[in-house]
């Protein structure tokens, strides 16, 4: 990624160790001069506060850490001295919401010692205009060499009772639907046995726990989220709630034995995050993760693009009788069993056939790839946790010709998509990895959806502990070694590594569309996933879904998915994603082709983006302009009370715009009328308004596509759609 312009200033500093808490503190601007950042030790303690505009962000929070079986970083530390450095510099994303992004920050880098035992700890703050990141920093140093973390004291104290857009701590899941509640009544909101999930047996003594990102919203006029950046060699960090003071602090993932951090100096952690603004879009529009995480690790990217892809998926969820499974024997272990001597089920998906059905749908719509799961021996016994392989990574189904397929999508210009369900054996992955990958490149396949469904193997581990986090990262690099993208689902929360490995293209790691077959996501989920899950990486989220009532099929359960028709498309906007699926059965897609068009015409990649309106748990409306086009697309969801929004068009460039507005219809409802919409086409300009109104539960999608400079398109005139 080329640096156009990059100015580093460095100044003198240097703060000599003395006993007074006056004396002991340092601190700096953000290069706009918004946000105040101040350090300082009272009583041997090490703190940190952070003000936006004036007004407290974070009162006097707590640094340091406790190490097992020797002394921590937890008292008589004095500030030895500290250094300041300003960068400004742009870099280029591979993909993105932005073909370039501003890097700007005023650094302040403070070391610590600690009376008695010499002992030396820095901490890099970094603050930009939009909020603050700080990691520690332990250098190599005689009297401490390999050593483990007991607990992270990193504290953030809030000192007021904001409102909370959060999930419930767990060690192995971010599959929750959202929890909106002051702070002061999250006890309520979330109750003790919703705090003792499956995993969490170290904090079931009735610890407030949540998992980041965590959203706040406060009286004071701000909006504050807290996350991590660059997750690497280091349990994910959640947030231990002291409801009473207001105030949150680092909960380290351990792994089963109770074990969080093993690390060996000189090393760092990850980046503590907190994006804060008094406008809720401009959260939505921060960099600052992805600028906290290393340049681009990959030295030819031009095997990396975008993918919009279709595949045999939601037939699994929906009740059509399909199943992943080639039969219904439990086999020994794949590999041994010889599955042509086995009778199939009758019901399994992932036949040539019916492969060979979307590879012809994905080449006449224009979609790149086709996602196949159940392709490969094993899906019949998913006893992964007591067994040592389940699995198999390069063996077909009878029924799923792999040589064929690749000739049939090859002729067509389409690429299957693999998918590789480790059940959470992690270890016999890691095993198979090389002869899955290899296998991959052999048949064509260049992206691979990866699953960790289950308790984890190595079985001391939990999907977000020290070593599953590694294993993550260890996959996209070995991935990016044979040319292969990755889009990985229930892992470990993202933290901007997509910078880093742009082949990581996606992951889940949060609850998406597949629920809307198991109860349904909460009409708000969307407005909120985008100031939560999103902020550190895009969300392979599988929008697209036209037939929301699973009644269709002939379920005797009438579960139906919380959404009208037109927000499904504004998701594709809302929901960002360099990998964006048309999730829904192509039969479905056939019967809306006018609203089909505009899934055939969104596009995965930007140039720019323009965040208009937002509030979380509300609404969200977007702006995209496509890469390489005088196109621009444009949309919004909404909750359960839908929205009206009045839409400035001044991000449009120069001259007439053709505009088809793909909207609620006026009795549209995602309750009883989600597939009421209205398609209209108008002829506008950057000095017009748009008057389009959400239903309960719905969106809107706008195409705008430029024209040639007309002279008599009225200007500055406002244009009613449903509203």
């Amino acid at each position: 990624m080329k640096v156009i312009s990059r100015i580093i200033l460095t100044i003198a500093a240097i703060c000599i160790n003395i006993a007074a808490f006056a004396a002991d503190s340092v601190s700096i601007l953000s290069p706009d001069g918004n946000l105040t950042l101040s350090v300082n030790v009272k009583d041997g303690v090490p703190y940190y506060d952070l003000s936006y505009k004036n007004i407290p962000v974070l009162s006097p929070s707590r640094l340091g850490f406790r190490l097992k079986y020797e002394r921590g970083y937890v008292d008589s530390m004095c500030i030895q001295g500290s250094v300041e450095t300003t960068v400004d510099e742009y870099w280029y994303p591979v993909w993105g919401e932005y073909a370039k992004v501003r890097n700007n920050y005023n650094e302040l880098f403070v070391t610590f010692t600690q009376e008695g035992s010499g002992r030396i700890l820095g901490v890099r703050f970094r603050l930009f205009n939009d909020g603050l990141g700080f990691r520690y920093e332990f250098p190599e140093q005689p009297t401490l060499h390999i050593f483990q973390v007991e607990e992270e004291l990193t504290q953030f104290n809030l000192g007021s009772d904001y409102l909370c857009f959060c999930m419930p701590g767990d060690y192995d899941t971010n599959e929750f639907t959202y929890t909106t509640s002051r702070i002061s009544d999250l006890r309520e909101q979330i109750p003790l046995q919703s705090l003792a999930h499956k995993g969490y047996e170290a904090q079931s003594k009735g610890d407030l726990v949540l998992q980041t990102p965590l959203m706040l919203e406060g009286d004071n006029g701000l909006y504050v989220n807290i996350h991590e950046a660059a997750l690497v060699d280091y349990p994910a960090m959640e947030l231990s709630v002291d409801d009473k003071a207001f105030s949150m602090s680092a909960c380290l993932v351990p792994n089963r034995n109770g074990e969080k951090a093993f690390k060996m100096a000189p090393c760092t952690t990850p980046w503590r995050t907190v994006v804060v603004s008094d406008k809720a879009t401009d959260i939505l529009a921060s960099r600052l993760i992805y600028n906290l995480n290393e340049p681009c690790a990959i030295e030819d990217t031009s095997w990396i693009h975008p993918v919009k892809y279709v595949g045999v998926w939601w037939e699994y969820f929906v009740g059509c009788g399909k199943s992943w499974a080639y039969s219904w024997y439990r086999s020994a272990r794949p590999g041994v069993t010889d599955y042509t001597k086995i009778e199939p089920n009758g019901q399994h998906g992932a036949t040539t056939q019916r492969v060979k059905e979307y590879i012809d749908f994905a080449s006449e719509n224009g979609f790149d790839g086709v996602l196949v799961e159940g392709w490969n021996e094993g899906w019949e016994d998913w006893s992964g946790y007591s067994r040592d392989r389940i699995f198999s990574f390069d063996r077909a189904y009878p029924d799923f010709d792999v040589k064929e397929l690749h000739r049939y999508a090859a002729e067509r210009g389409v690429k299957i998509i693999m998918h590789h369900e480790t059940a959470s054996n992690a270890a016999d992955y890691e095993r198979q990895l090389d002869d899955a990958f290899d296998f991959m490149v052999e048949n064509g396949y260049d992206a691979v959806k990866t699953g960790y469904v289950g308790p984890v193997v190595p079985r001391s581990e939990y999907h977000a502990s020290q070593w599953m986090v590694n294993h993550y990262l260890y996959v996209a690099q070995k991935a990016a070694e044979k040319h292969i993208m990755v889009n990985s689902h229930e892992a470990v929360r993202p933290t901007g590594l997509c910078r880093t490995w742009p082949n990581w293209m996606a992951q889940e790691s949060a609850r998406g569309t597949e629920f809307e077959s198991m109860g349904g996501n909460p009409a708000d989920h969307t407005t909120i996933l985008p100031f939560t899950r999103l902020m550190g990486g895009p969300m392979d989220y599988t929008p697209g879904i036209f037939q929301t009532r699973l009644s269709y099929y002939g379920q005797k359960n009438d579960q139906w998915a919380r959404t009208t028709l037109a927000r499904q498309l504004a998701l594709y906007l809302t929901m960002y994603s360099p990998i964006q699926m048309a999730c829904d059965l192509p039969e479905n897609y056939r019967r809306f082709p006018d609203a089909f068009q505009f899934i055939k015409d969104v596009r995965v990649d930007w140039e720019d983006s323009r965040y208009l309106e937002a509030e979380p748990g509300d609404y969200i409306t977007v702006a995209r302009k496509a890469k390489d086009a005088d196109e621009w697309f444009v949309g919004c969801t909404a909750d359960e009370n839908g929205h009206q929004s009045s839409i400035k068009l001044d991000f449009l460039g120069p001259g007439a715009y053709q505009a088809t507005v793909y909207a609620d219809a006026p009795d549209a409802h995602f309750k009883d009328n989600p597939q009421a919409y209205i398609i209209r086409t108008l002829t506008v300009s950057a000095k017009d308004e748009l008057c389009i109104k959400a239903a309960p539960g719905g969106g809107y999608a706008i195409r705008f596509v430029g024209q040639e400079p007309l002279k008599k398109v009225k200007r500055g005139k406002t244009v009613k759609v449903n509203c």
